[in-house]
């Protein structure tokens, strides 16, 4: 089925209304968000995972699209927060993905003949990033990749984790200070 051109430039909340009696017309909201939030899970979880997490996002969106807040025009903060939780379900993953590019220098998204995201592929910055990286608590990681990676604001952010705009802020600086430090003292063991 074709979906109109009209029904393609509708913003996101309208979307997921029009989905709840014409469901295939969700298929528009994956066409619109699902390559950047691809990008994001590889990121953080590498391609092996990646697949499985924004299928399984858009699945839980779909099955929860009813619950939606109209309010919201962009469905991206929605998005991500499934998402991110998601991720921490894989923590486990998250964190062999780190070990393995600290040990390799090869980031698992980094395969041969395709393109490499180089402002974070840079092997000279990012093994120290990965190790920085770690030791982050989930929390500080999710909101400074949010909005590091997935370019989100403070305020979508905040909408995506359920949190306060002032807990977002605080982790935000929180995982910055950290990762400053441990960047230093790798700088230092040198």
């Amino acid at each position: 089925m074709t979906i109109p051109c009209e029904v393609v430039e509708l913003d996101d909340a309208a979307l997921i209304e029009r989905s709840l009696n014409e469901p295939e017309v969700f298929a528009v909201l994956f066409d619109r968000h699902a390559p950047q939030l691809h990008r994001y899970v590889t990121r953080r979880l590498g391609p092996s995972e990646a697949e499985d997490v924004v299928a399984d996002t858009f699945l839980a969106a779909f099955q929860r699209r009813s619950d939606y807040d109209g309010g919201r025009s962009d469905a991206r903060p929605w998005l991500y927060g499934i998402a991110s939780n998601l991720i921490g379900k894989r923590r486990r993953a998250e964190t062999n993905l780190y070990r393995a590019y600290i040990r390799s220098g090869v980031h698992p998204a980094e395969i041969p003949g395709g393109q490499v995201e180089n402002e974070i592929n840079t092997l000279a910055v990012n093994r120290p990033l990965a190790r920085a990286l770690l030791k982050l608590t989930r929390a500080d990681r999710d909101v400074l990749l949010l909005i590091a990676w997935a370019e989100l604001s403070y305020r979508e952010v905040a909408d995506a984790l359920a949190i306060p705009l002032g807990t977002v802020a605080s982790r935000l600086n929180r995982a910055r200070l950290q990762i400053r430090q441990t960047l230093e003292q790798g700088e230092h063991a040198k």
